[in-house]
């Protein structure tokens, strides 16, 4: 199922995408953490309400929002998760490459998600080195402690895509990534969060990023170095998955830090994010 969070004269509401079609889950929950929080029972009645629906509404007469406006606490985001980027930002920096022995968690602030569209704004009193990373997120769909990788999978919802803004001056300034990682408007996500069932294998999933039409990013998430079942092994070990938390699982190569010279956004820029099945996340770059 594809779950979509939209306005609609004014209205915020959740609908399943069938097609180029909405069909209104309004009747089953206000809002898209409330409907994964019925879990089963939400995605049954959903069911339902597509095979009978009477009335749709054209996916492309509505605004579509991220599909979880405000989590109810900060993306949980894993740095230097794919070979091949872990080498180029290493370099990128003036260190000799090594892998991470281990996960490097982080986390972006809640309030910087924002909807496919949205513009990004870039003040050059706050950063002169934005960049972009499209990156492959899931959401939770249950609770859980201690969970062994061989059971993760059932612990996810769904899946959606999420673009790492990243301020790389300040990453370097502050000596941690959250400041630099949680700027306004900083986590772009959506437009859908495709839930489980439909995705099969996460670990086949092509992603890639457009900057301008070029792509910049193109990889294949069979290509991280801790995947989901270890990402969630890891996570879990000592710590509480609650349901709604949303991952964001590392980027590839190819960001504008990693190239020679490093390239940074600029107003104007048209970031293209996608991944196979998840559909693609679009948001341009403007003047803030």
């Amino acid at each position: 199922m594809r779950l979509v969070t939209y306005k609609e004269t004014g209205k915020i509401r959740i609908g399943a995408v069938k097609g180029d079609q909405i069909i209104s889950l309004d009747a089953i929950a206000p809002d898209m953490l409330t409907f994964i929080d019925r879990g089963e029972e939400g995605l049954s009645l959903a069911r339902v309400a597509i095979e009978h629906a009477e009335h749709t509404t054209p996916l492309n007469a509505v605004q579509v929002m991220a599909p979880i406006p405000r989590p109810r606490q900060n993306v949980i985001c894993l740095g230097m998760n794919y070979v091949a980027h872990a080498i180029e930002s290493d370099r990128a920096r003036g260190r000799e490459p090594k892998l991470p022995e281990f996960p490097v968690f982080f986390t972006k602030a809640a309030h910087t998600v924002c909807n496919p569209g949205d513009d990004i704004p870039l003040d050059p009193r706050v950063t002169a080195e934005l960049d972009y990373e499209v990156e492959f997120a899931f959401v939770i769909g249950r609770a859980g402690k201690n969970i062994p990788r061989e059971d993760a999978l059932d612990y996810i919802y769904g899946y959606t895509i999420i673009n790492d803004i990243s301020a790389r001056d300040l990453q370097g300034r502050h000596q941690q990534f959250f400041k630099g990682k949680s700027l306004d408007y900083g986590c772009p996500m959506g437009p859908y969060i495709v839930t489980a069932d439909e995705i099969g294998d996460p670990a086949k999933l092509g992603i890639r990023l457009r900057l301008n039409g070029e792509t910049r990013q193109d990889s294949h998430t069979g290509d991280l170095i801790f995947d989901i079942p270890a990402i969630i092994e890891y996570f879990s070990l000592g710590t509480t998955l609650e349901v709604g938390m949303i991952f964001a699982t590392g980027t590839p190569a190819g960001v504008g830090l990693g190239r020679t010279p490093p390239e940074y956004l600029k107003p104007g820029d048209v970031m293209e994010a996608e991944v196979d099945g998840l559909g693609v996340l679009v948001n341009r770059v403007v003047a803030g």
